[in-house]
């Protein structure tokens, strides 16, 4: 019995002991999770500032764009004031408002415009390399005819043209037209290599004559001694019969 109450005391000490350990334990855990919600408060604390300060500067920006912004909306305000007045007279609301609902009616329109312009733009972008090679290469054919002369002779052309139009009447044209086979038939016999050949021959015999005229025998007794050479009988004979085949055609 004695034994057993001598025992009692130790063992309610050792209780109290462990019952302290379990209390301090609990404790520091909830000390740890004060500190860890600290912790985020203090975080959140930090992020809300620098939301402030960050809502601060972009007030104090917009403050200072409206200053600057203020004294240039009231001057464009001012203009189209004094503008609108100009054309009040011309202009009514109701006809601002339907020029307006007409825009929005076409914006459509206005987009497949737009549309169009851009691919345009796109187009002359793409085709700039190439146009500009085009226009060295004409522009290198053009000097090359101007060297050779072709728009020297196409300017002398235009002022014969000019001679031509000024020296025939409506009616000389009407009788070229009339008669511009007969020509064409002409021409076309005259371009005969045995024609060119007579003609080349009578041009420079000519020519060779009237630089011997000074010094030609025109007295009868001369003449008559000329109509001894065959040749000059030869061409007397050719041109007679020329004159006899000739003189039928003008007669008709």
């Amino acid at each position: 019995m004695s034994t057993a109450l001598l025992e009692a005391p130790g063992a309610s000490l050792i209780a109290s002991a462990e019952s302290l350990t379990v209390d301090n334990s609990g404790l520091g855990k909830k000390l740890d999770f004060l500190t860890s919600q600290m912790a985020a408060m203090q975080e959140q604390l930090t992020f809300l500032a620098e939301q402030a300060e960050q809502t601060r500067r972009n007030r104090m920006e917009m403050d200072d764009l409206r200053a600057d912004l203020t004294p240039v909306v009231k001057d464009m305000y001012a203009a189209a004031v004094e503008q609108l007045q100009e054309i009040q007279t011309d202009m009514q609301l109701e006809d601002l408002i339907f020029l307006l609902k007409r825009l929005a009616r076409n914006a459509r329109t206005f987009t497949d415009l737009l549309d169009l312009l851009e691919s345009a733009n796109d187009l002359v972008t793409d085709a700039a390399p190439l146009t500009r090679s085009m226009m060295d290469e004409a522009t290198a054919a053009l000097a090359t005819l101007e060297q050779k002369g072709y728009f020297g002779f196409a300017r002398q052309g235009g002022y014969v043209l000019d001679k031509i139009v000024t020296s025939f009447s409506e009616d000389d044209v009407k009788l070229l037209g009339d008669n511009v086979v007969t020509i064409l038939a002409t021409v076309k016999q005259l371009t005969q290599p045995e024609i060119m050949t007579m003609l080349d021959g009578l041009t420079r015999s000519f020519t060779a004559a009237e630089a011997n005229a000074a010094n030609a025998d025109i007295s009868y007794f001369g003449l008559l001694k000329q109509m001894r050479d065959p040749a000059v009988r030869r061409g007397l004979a050719v041109t007679l019969d020329v004159l006899k085949r000739v003189a039928p055609t003008t007669a008709r």
